[in-house]
């Protein structure tokens, strides 16, 4: 079998062309990169933070023409040395107790641009959109073990356990599947109109929502799940299919060199055409391209960033109650769900998508 963990020195290449592309763009010498969603994309799927919720690596990238040097405090040096660091890479080590970076690759030091720079910021993430070969199997297969967490969790729930051991369920399936739980987010009955339902001791009741951002290789897998334990009424079955059609406009939309600004309109105009208010929009974000981050970036009305072919996105309309959102690839063959197991019961949309659909378990 394949190990998708092992960095791509085909992917690695086609990276570092595109970093120096953009040095010459700028007029710079070298490139520093810090933070983990760069670090993880430049290194090719290396872990380069310690803390889940880490936004800084524990290491630096410099990259220039003679080559790529990461910076590694002592007490990391080993360990990255040795599991996560690409083998074509320069190290060089210091101390624990010491700046990882010297003042000479600070901002504004001659001839250094740094990531947190907006046109450094907006150069990588161009760099990144298009995902490579190696990126695009990690995620499917990321993809499919989200999927997977989300079906083995929804089959064990029952009315009585409490949001928090349904959030201990998904997170323990997500980590053993190699995968980090950046997000886990559990609504039971009593908490189903809030967006981002961090989860409680309260009990799940009769309709559940479940939501993980999985991240593995730097790469991030976002889906949202619905769960019946009771018998959905009218209103709530009507409620779910309207917003899927939400989904499917933005999903319609999203095209290869579209600007963001226009997709959003397209799914934002579709909550009064699927009878939610107009406004409905507003209440929460509604996704975008993702990958190494969230989203990357967040979708907003007057956003002019094209989407990219071979992009991932994630969309995720919702309203008071109902939600939908999976991961998927703009492909050369159009649009590929990512975050699918073919045992979760799905209906397909007006696109040919296979969608999920909720879970009845009563």
């Amino acid at each position: 079998m394949q190990d998708l963990g092992r960095p791509s020195a085909a992917d690695r290449a086609v990276k570092r062309t595109r970093v120096l592309d953009l040095l010459r763009r700028t007029g710079h010498e070298r490139l520093v990169l810090t933070s983990v969603g760069s670090l993880a994309w430049y290194l090719d799927g290396a872990r380069p933070a310690v803390r889940l919720s880490a936004e800084r690596g524990v290491v630096a990238v410099v990259v220039d023409a003679d080559g790529d040097t990461v910076v590694v405090p002592a007490n990391e040096a080993d360990r990255l040395a040795a599991e996560e660091l690409p083998a074509d890479v320069r190290v060089r080590v210091t101390d624990w107790w010491a700046p990882l970076l010297g003042p000479e690759l600070s901002p504004g030091s001659p001839g250094v641009l740094v990531e947190d720079d907006p046109v450094a910021a907006e150069g990588l993430r161009a760099a990144r959109a298009g995902l490579l070969p190696a990126e695009t199997a990690r995620y499917r297969r990321l993809g499919r073990d989200a999927a997977e967490t989300l079906t083995a969790t929804a089959l064990r729930l029952h009315p009585g356990m409490t949001e928090r051991e349904a959030a201990a369920r998904l997170g323990g399936e997500l980590i053993a599947r190699g995968a980090d739980p950046v997000v886990v987010l559990v609504a039971g009955e009593e908490r189903l109109p809030f967006r981002h339902a961090l989860p409680t001791g309260g009990a799940l009741g009769r309709r559940v929502m479940l939501v993980v951002c999985a991240r593995r290789h730097g790469l991030i897998a976002n889906a949202t799940r619905w769960v019946a334990l009771a018998p959905p009424t009218a209103a709530e079955a009507d409620a779910d299919a309207r917003i899927r059609g939400v989904e499917t406009a933005f999903l319609a939309a999203s095209t290869p060199g579209r600007p963001l600004g226009e997709v959003f309109a397209a799914g934002a105009s579709a909550y009064a055409d699927r009878g939610f208010p107009a406004d409905e929009w507003t209440r929460h974000h509604q996704g975008g391209p993702t990958g190494y981050w969230g989203r990357d970036p967040v979708a907003t009305p007057d956003s002019a960033v094209p989407l990219a072919a071979g992009q991932a996105v994630a969309w995720n309309p919702s309203a008071a109650g109902v939600k939908t959102e999976d991961t998927l690839l703009l492909g050369e063959g159009g649009l590929e769900v990512l975050t699918t197991d073919g045992v979760w019961p799905a209906t397909r949309d007006e696109l040919g998508l296979l969608r999920p659909d909720v879970l009845v378990r009563c």
